[in-house]
């Protein structure tokens, strides 16, 4: 997937419809208030986000997006489109030829298809003038079902941790771009020689700590040092965003959201149940478990910076690539503290 004339995305986002599980059912009135709901609770949030975090004062609110799991699909598609024709300076997103682009959109139709029953909601900071924000209304209320929890207190919970993510990127405006410059020096290693890749898989298996994270770890093992420190650089970020996210959604609080407590509880243990076999598969080959982590590092980094320093000393990190967490940091987070604020 690293050049947009491998993926026909018009071909992976009717894939992915078609392979789509239904939703729960609902009545049309239910929907349509959930819609509306979930609609209003993304401008709700916005107020006590940039109170906590201190981040995007005087910007625009802009309306979020409350999709299905087809529109979602197209959504995501679109997105990875144009970060990918970016990249390859193929401007019409055609796809590539046929033999090319059907079946790397076949898998991708595939793998949107699962990821959107998981998706409750998502930040894209690649699409519109000022990103976009993307509710998946039948997910929320599958999961606010299985949790039995107060739906208007797990919406609300919800969009607190994706207008997170909306603030962070519109009050850093360069990380949407670091992010592209991580990416595409990922697909700058796609043409490499097969020698030189089997040749660090094979070190690799005989140095096994280098495999301890798993898929992430085979991913690491694979790439040539630029694209495996460009991978690096990815997940930091992603389990600083993540863990940021969820930092705020605790600390709003029940003056926000009466019941947050009781969600987080609930939350915390449908991460960790088990699942079946295919499942954990499937988890293991998206990355989904690697992102679960993300989550529980993420915010025990930012729970630790900020209750040593304050949120507005623990605002640095935004300053630029060079503020944000090295992986050595992210398990030792005065060292983060040490280097950036001295």
């Amino acid at each position: 997937m690293g050049d947009a004339g491998v993926i026909d995305w018009d071909f992976a986002a009717r894939t992915g419809a078609r392979l789509a599980p239904r939703g729960p059912r609902t009545s049309r009135y239910t929907a349509e208030a959930v819609t509306a709901e979930l609609a209003d609770a993304s401008v709700r949030a916005e107020a006590p986000v940039r109170e906590v975090t201190g981040l995007a004062d005087g910007l625009p609110v802009p309306a979020a997006r409350v999709l299905d799991r087809p529109e979602w699909i197209a959504a995501a598609s679109s997105s990875m489109r144009e970060l990918m024709a970016e990249r390859s300076g193929d401007g019409d997103g055609d796809g590539g030829a046929f033999l090319g682009g059907k079946p790397g959109g076949l898998q991708a139709g595939a793998m949107l298809a699962f990821l959107s029953t998981a998706i409750l909601g998502q930040y894209d900071p690649f699409t519109g003038p000022n990103g976009t924000l993307l509710l998946v209304a039948p997910n929320v209320v599958a999961v606010e079902r299985s949790l039995r929890v107060r739906p208007s207190d797990f919406r609300l919970w919800v969009c607190l941790h994706e207008v997170t993510h909306r603030v962070q990127f519109s009050s850093s405006p360069w990380l949407a771009g670091y992010m592209k410059d991580c990416v595409s020096t990922l697909g700058d290693g796609a043409d490499e020689p097969l020698s030189a890749l089997v040749s660090r898989v094979s070190e690799a298996l005989r140095n096994r700590e280098e495999l301890g994270d798993g898929i992430v770890g085979l991913l690491r093992a694979t790439q040539a040092p630029a694209q495996r420190e460009a991978l690096d650089r990815l997940l930091m970020l992603g389990t600083l965003l993540e863990g940021h996210a969820d930092h705020v959604m605790d600390a709003v609080g029940p003056a926000v959201v009466p019941t947050v407590g009781r969600i987080r509880e609930a939350f915390d243990a449908r991460r960790t149940r088990k699942q079946n076999p295919v499942q954990r598969i499937l988890r293991a080959l998206l990355g989904m478990d690697a992102k679960m982590a993300q989550y529980v590092r993420g915010k025990a980094f930012v729970d630790a910076v900020v209750a040593q320093v304050g949120m507005a000393q623990f605002n640095a990190i935004w300053t630029d690539a060079d503020t944000l967490p090295r992986t050595d940091e992210i398990e030792a987070p005065e060292r983060w503290t040490a280097r950036v604020l001295g």
